[in-house]
């Protein structure tokens, strides 16, 4: 065992819509992390929230299962811990054994998607252990998860983004009709709704007609109490990875081709025939790929991310225009997900990216700790 090694702790699961695809992402990371230069733990976050140190070797028997783990059954329960000087991590376990497992980690890399994982709720916990993390800070991840102020923010900058309304849940439960009858005038069919807070398709639905409204639109406020209502365009699905942090990297184009209506929750992890990825994207025009990357960069830098981030566009068939759709700043990171295979095309592996990645995340964490805490007067 080479002693040298750092001790990285990947945080999965979490209280989301999307914990079973973070258990995917995790397993692939923890499998593919140089095991001569890291020593990999597992952490894990079951959907009441509780902490746990699940058993690697069971987990990673079930990596092609991931609906048969479950993380409510683990006994080795993790304490939140206050921070100390002694003890540069935050979590306690009364086993020995256990606590050797946690102690002397000195990376955090958080494979977690969707609220409570991806929103910058974890990663205001995670500063304040002040240890480095990979990925966004607490106000990159914030922008980033939700579509609605995002999508503010990007317009204002230029970017062009989806035609969009936002129908916030009480304003729902009081005047469904009125509220329906509005969205039909102004956006006619067919719509997509989807939660302001959400990610991989969860709580998304196409919409054909006036008597789908009411049921699918109650369907997405069982994720978040605003909705966004856009207008379907009838596009292809464009894709690009940004990766650094104060210089960041526009990856090659890839292309989604679901075989589903639209790219669904169902298209993306339930059906293995569910979409079709394109990488890289060959038959664009090289203006249209320069504006794309140049989006992806630009509202990478707007929305303060860092890190790692799947910027996706909208290429409308008909005028080519282009739509920035959302930014993921905690995308899905399985062997076959589009943010690793489009760094792959690009020549850098899997497992150097993720090398490059925990390497940000020490430079990101440098950075800050220069930053002064007392206050120095101008000499």
């Amino acid at each position: 065992m080479n002693a040298s090694r750092k001790k990285v702790a990947i945080l999965f699961g979490g209280k989301s819509g999307e914990h079973e695809i973070s258990i995917i992402s995790a397993l692939s990371v923890f499998s593919s992390l140089d095991k001569n230069k890291y020593q990999a733990v597992l952490i894990g976050i079951d959907k009441k929230g509780r902490w746990v140190l699940p058993q690697s070797d069971k987990i990673l028997s079930l990596k092609d299962s991931p609906r048969e783990i479950f993380l409510e059954n683990e006994s080795n329960t993790l304490g939140v811990a206050p921070f100390s000087s002694n003890q540069p991590f935050f979590l306690k376990n009364n086993n020995p054994a256990l606590q050797a497992t946690l102690n002397n980690i000195e990376v955090l890399f958080p494979v977690l998607h969707g609220t409570q994982g991806e929103d910058g709720t974890m990663q205001g916990l995670l500063e304040l252990i002040d240890l480095p993390y990979v990925g966004s800070g607490v106000l990159g991840s914030a922008l980033g998860m939700d579509k609605d102020i995002s999508r503010q923010l990007l317009k204002s900058a230029g970017i062009p983004c989806v035609p969009t309304k936002v129908i916030y849940h009480d304003e729902f439960s009081s005047h469904p009709i009125q509220v329906i009858d509005l969205l039909v005038k102004d956006f006619g069919f067919p719509v997509f709704i989807k939660p302001a807070n959400s990610g991989s398709s969860v709580g998304v639905h196409k919409i054909k007609n006036k008597a789908e409204y009411q049921k699918k639109l109650s369907n997405s406020f069982l994720y978040d109490y605003k909705v966004l209502v856009e207008k379907a365009i009838v596009a292809r699905e464009i894709e690009c990875s940004v990766l650094g942090n104060s210089n960041p990297q526009a990856s090659p184009l890839g292309e989604i081709v679901p075989q589903h209506e639209f790219y669904s929750y169902e298209a993306k992890y339930l059906d293995e025939n569910g979409a079709k990825l394109i990488v890289p994207v060959m038959d664009l025009e090289p203006e249209i790929i320069t504006k794309i990357k140049n989006y992806a960069l630009q509202a990478f830098q707007l929305l303060q991310c860092s890190g790692l981030a799947r910027v996706d566009f909208f290429l409308d068939k008909n005028s080519n225009e282009i739509y920035l759709n959302e930014i993921n700043t905690l995308p899905g990171f399985t062997k076959i997900s589009m943010y690793p295979k489009l760094w792959e095309v690009a020549g850098l592996t899997y497992p150097d990216l993720l090398d490059r990645l925990i390497q940000l995340a020490y430079e990101r964490h440098q950075m800050k700790s220069a930053l002064k805490t007392t206050y120095q007067p101008n000499t």
